[in-house]
This record gives C-alpha cells, structure tokens and sequence, in this order.
C-alpha cells in the first residue's frame, strides 16, 4: 500500500455508521415512540381491562382538555419561550364563561348572566387580554417569558378568586355544556375539538408563513431577525396563541368536569408542558411540532390510565410522572448538544 493511501471504509461498516448517525439525530423523535409502545404494551398484559376499545375511548376524554391546552403551549416552547399561566388562564376563562351565565339560586355568587354568545365572546376576550399583556410584557418590556407568566399566573388566580370567591358555580352556556360533556355517534365532542385543535395547530406549522416563521425564530432568532422577520412579532403572536387555546380549554374542562371553581385546573400545567416535552419538542426552539406533543399526550395518557388499571399507589404515580418527565429533558438537552457538536 503506499505511503498516503487512504483505505476505504467497508460498505456494511459505513451502513451502521449511518444508521447510528440516524439514531442519534432522531432521538427525540424516536425514544418518545418507543415508550409510549412499551407502556402500552406492559399495561395490556399487566391488566386484561387496558386494552379494549372503551378504555382507549377514556383515554383519548381524559388527554382532551390537555391536548387543547398543548397546542399553543407548542408554538410558544417552538419559539424556545414558555407559559406558566396557561393553566392560571384556563381556569380563570371556564371560570368567566361561568360567570357570565345564570346560575342556579343556590350558588352563592354575584354573578352578570348574559346570553350563551355573549359569555362566550367575553371569556374568550378575557383570555386573549391575558395573552395580550403577556406578549406586551415579553417583548415591549423585555421580560423573561419565565418572569411576565409566573406574574400572570398569580394574576390569573386572583382574577379567578375575585369572580367566584370561593364558590363552585355549575351552568355554563348550552354550546359549551354540548362540546364538554356531550357526544356524537358514541365520540365524546371534547374528543373531537382537541382533534381539531390538534389538526388546525399541524396545520398552522407545517403549511402557512407563519409556521415557518415560529420554527425560524426558534431555531435562529438573531438569523431571522437578520432577514427581516418582526421577532418581537411571532414571539407575541404565539403567547396570545396560548392564552386562547387555554381559554378554549378551561372552557369545555368547566363544561366536561361539571363545575367551575379555584384552581381546578392547576395540574394542567405541568400535564401539559409534560406533553409538549415527553413528545419530543425541544426546550430549546426550533424542533418538534404537534405531532409530537401527540405521541407526548398519549404516553402521558396511556401512563397516568394504565397505573389506575394496575391499582398503582397515587403517590407514586406522581414520582413515575416526574421520573418519565425528567427522563424527556435528559434525551431533550443530550439531543441538543449532539445538534450544536453536528453544527461545529
């Protein structure tokens, strides 16, 4: 052989190289898939009951109103940002649209009934207020996303406090009541809507200027902002998107659960940051999508309905949750760093 010669890479050697190049990549899509075909797989043979078509039915009712949630919270971590008011404002909207309802005369609330379509509108306007001073405060004032939604969380509850004081209010409007609690053709409505929602959200992101713009600020905010994109645009854009979508959530949650009252809703939070995380969306912008925070919904709901089938102590649902949580920022940040050694 000659001084110099290089020696060529034998064909299967380079095909598993590939392929490990492949993997690592793709982590953060694959694990989430892997594990939610594990689980599914364990609680099937663990309990008889799991695996029935009824039970994926309560499946899917019980990731609805956290689907619903998920979707904007995904278009604001794509754009390396997050919402800690998201649950704080779905409570407040399912409490507003309660509010704004005629109630029965043994719920002690002074409450302003209006028709159905009004209450309606007003929660929603309420809602998109909050996402408003929440995108006012990230990019007119300069706040950390962190900081401006930690304060309109508190906020939120206060406002929430304020409207109900401490009671339980019961009637919302009759199309709420429909889409939250009501089914068509054996499919609970609520299903349907975070579907849709879902959809819309994929859509959004995978189809429209404005998707393309999210991921680019998320993937390279100085870069985007070099080629002339409205930054501070996007970022506010998308933290009103998350409000709403919360408000819609916390809407149909009243309507689902039966009752609007304090701090229902404040497992969503981490449920659903959970979803958009276990799926594979990356903390750090730019990666991801809704079909990830999909697969993230359904591991989080095949976990927390297989544990009740397997009669799991509560509290350690709770460690397991947090354990699968934590195992999801490790595959998250480890993808991260793989990218950045890739990028030099």
């Amino acid at each position: 052989m000659a001084h110099g010669e290089t020696v060529p890479m034998p064909e299967a050697q380079r095909r598993a190289g590939g392929l490990a190049s492949l993997l690592r990549s793709q982590m953060r899509n694959i694990a989430p898939f892997l594990t939610l075909i594990f689980l599914s797989a364990f609680f099937a043979i663990a309990s008889p009951s799991f695996a029935t078509l009824d039970n994926v039915g309560n499946i899917l009712t019980q990731v609805s109103v956290t689907g619903i949630i998920a979707v904007g919270l995904t278009f604001v971590i794509l754009c390396a940002e997050i919402d800690l008011s998201i649950a704080a404002i779905a409570n407040v909207t399912g409490i507003a649209v309660a509010y704004f309802t005629l109630q029965e005369s043994y719920v002690n609330i002074a409450n302003v009934p209006m028709p159905g379509w009004a209450a309606i509108l007003l929660a929603l306007a309420l809602c998109a207020l909050l996402g408003v001073v929440n995108a006012f405060g990230l990019t007119v004032i300069g706040i950390p996303s962190f900081i401006m939604t930690l304060a309109m969380m508190q906020i939120a509850a206060g406002v929430s406090a304020m409207l109900v004081r401490g009671q339980i209010a019961y009637k919302v409007p009759d199309i709420i009541t429909t889409l939250g609690s009501s089914s068509v053709a054996g499919i609970p409505w609520i299903v349907i809507v975070a579907a849709l929602m879902l959809l819309l959200g994929h859509l959004v992101l995978t189809y429209t200027r404005f998707g393309r713009y999210v991921y680019m600020v998320g993937g390279n905010r100085e870069a985007a902002e070099y080629s002339g994109l409205n930054v501070k645009l996007i970022l506010g854009s998308v933290m009103v998107i998350s409000a709403v979508c919360s408000g819609i959530g916390g809407m149909l949650g009243v309507a689902h659960f039966g009752s609007a009252q304090q701090n229902e809703f404040d497992t969503y939070l981490l449920d659903s940051i959970a979803a958009v995380v276990v799926g594979g969306t990356s903390l750090f912008g730019g990666r991801g999508g809704i079909g990830n925070t999909i697969v993230g919904l359904f591991v989080l709901g095949v976990l927390n309905n297989g544990l009740d089938h397997v009669n799991i102590d509560s509290f350690l649902k709770i460690l397991i949750r947090g354990l699968i949580l934590l195992a999801a920022l490790v595959i998250n940040v480890y993808a991260q760093r793989l990218r950045a050694k890739a990028a030099d």
